[in-house]
């Protein structure tokens, strides 16, 4: 048994709620027991009898009824059709590769390339290409480092976690959402809200892992893997794209730790690896060791911890820094804090003759303590300000390389830009900072078609009317949170 291995090995599903009768975060956040489990485990290549489901749904039926079972033959399940599917999901405009070679390029002979890729797979010829280094800004002024993927590497990645998915989706918790099929950001924060509304949170904590997908311990993560995957070939695989390097002015250089952010594969492998490091960790500490509740909300490498005590938070963030620091990974010290957040934080702050309640941010939203129309608690959440300022400063930047092609193909464009951030940010009790947005776009883009001439015509009157065309309604479009969480729950 591997150090990271601290209980039998199996997912003991969390306790039930208290209420049944209300939403609670906690009952979405355990595995339901699978039906039919019985006390002989079904090891794979055994005869399973007729009426059994094959393909990816017997993968499935296995690893939800055997949570120990390990699966020998996973590769066939890569199949010409599948990757053919992987081709089509593919963005036919993402950056290319080392090899420069474009999606349409690709698809001009997709039969034939598709044919031998899949024949060198199977035959084991396959050699996964380094990836291309490029870097995105960061909001914190900094850069992020991504891994540009040849074109085949993210298709066939694309098939390889596709197949994969059939088992970790069996064994993932239910708090975890980043990056996992039928599940979205929106669904991670409406169940984060439910749990500091509905369970008993006075303190938060608000984490940030150090630099991530680069800390990755690449010998932890294939031995996570060889839990459940034993076949070789997908294990050798995934440590051929962990080992292909990257490339970055001419220059090849090794990458001995991490995966690479932006690959098709990486999302999954890191999740994997937390399951390990962090979820199964947790799950098991809050029911062993916690004094109060406790609620978790992880949406890949960014999570949140509500505590009911301030004693089990503090207690707790000394032991998640041991437990990280045995798998190679960081919290990182400015942007990880405990503040006090939840029901009675204001009452409690204000007794004390503190000022209001701290903030945290968590995908996108700032989140606040506030009332209700009815004076009842709830979380309020508002768009990150340097997130909006940041995404209107692209927007100028943008138009001003757009002012002089026609107005109908800005107004396109400047309509899929709000249409996208109102169908992300228009959550309620933000309808203020979506109609800002909007605002803003028209501003810029009054004063971009101001400057075309300098003898303009364009009135406030008329460019209303071009709004009203071209930029869809600022109007809220998700439903509150515990409506939605109820119903998917």
């Amino acid at each position: 048994m591997h150090e990271h291995e601290e209980s039998d090995g199996r997912i003991v599903p969390a306790k039930l709620p208290n209420k049944a009768g209300r939403p609670v975060a906690e009952a979405v956040e355990g595995r339901r027991p699978a039906k039919g489990n019985t006390g002989s485990p079904t090891r794979p290549g055994h005869s399973t009898g007729p009426g059994v489901p094959s393909g990816l749904e017997r993968v499935r039926e296995v690893a939800r009824k055997d949570k120990g079972a390990r699966f020998t033959a996973l590769l066939h399940h890569v199949t010409v059709d599948r990757l053919l599917e992987a081709y089509w999901a593919t963005n036919p405009k993402a950056a290319m590769g080392v090899d420069l070679v474009t999606w349409g390029r690709y698809g001009q002979d997709l039969e034939t390339n598709l044919q031998d890729l899949h024949r060198r797979v199977h035959t084991g010829a396959y050699r996964a290409k380094p990836s291309r280094r490029a870097y995105i800004p960061k909001r914190d002024g900094g850069a992020r480092p991504l891994g540009i993927a040849s074109l085949e590497d993210k298709i066939l990645q694309r098939a390889v976690v596709e197949v994969l998915n059939a088992v970790y989706e069996e064994d993932f918790l239910g708090f975890s959402y980043g990056f996992r099929p039928g599940r979205s950001p929106h669904n991670a924060l409406d169940a984060l809200s439910v749990g500091i509304t509905s369970k008993k949170v006075n303190w938060v904590l608000d984490a940030d892992i150090r630099s991530f997908f680069t800390q990755i311990d690449q010998l932890w993560l294939m031995k996570f893997l060889e839990h459940r995957i034993a076949d070789r070939r997908v294990l050798r695989l995934i440590q051929k794209w962990l080992s292909a390097g990257v490339i970055e002015d001419g220059k090849w250089s090794e990458t001995p730790e991490g995966s690479p952010q932006g690959a098709s594969a990486s999302p999954l492998l890191a999740n994997v690896y937390l399951h390990y490091v962090f979820d199964r960790w947790v799950s098991r500490w809050r029911r062993q060791q916690a004094h109060g509740e406790v609620i978790v909300t992880r949406f890949a490498d960014d999570f949140i911890v509500g505590f009911e005590l301030r004693g089990d938070a503090m207690q707790f963030l000394r032991d998640l820094r041991e437990r990280f620091a045995k798998f190679n990974l960081e919290l990182h010290p400015d942007k990880t804090r405990l503040i006090e957040f939840g029901r009675w934080a204001a009452r409690n702050r204000k007794a004390r003759g503190l000022g209001k309640p701290e903030t945290f941010q968590f995908l996108g939203f700032t989140h606040i303590c506030a009332k209700g129309k009815n004076g009842g608690f709830w979380v309020k959440r508002v768009t990150i300000s340097k997130r909006m300022r940041a995404k209107l400063g692209e927007v100028r930047d943008q138009i001003k390389q757009r002012r002089h092609r026609p107005v109908r193909e800005q107004g396109r464009w400047l309509g899929s830009v709000v249409r996208g951030h109102v169908a992300y940010y228009a959550v309620p009790g933000n309808s203020k900072a979506v109609q800002e947005f909007r605002t803003q776009v028209i501003r810029l883009w009054c004063q971009a078609l101001r400057r075309r001439s300098q003898r303009h015509r364009l009135t406030w009157e008329r460019m209303g009317r071009l709004a009203k065309r071209w930029l869809p309604p600022a109007r809220i479009q998700h439903p509150f949170p515990a409506v939605r969480f109820a119903a998917k729950t």
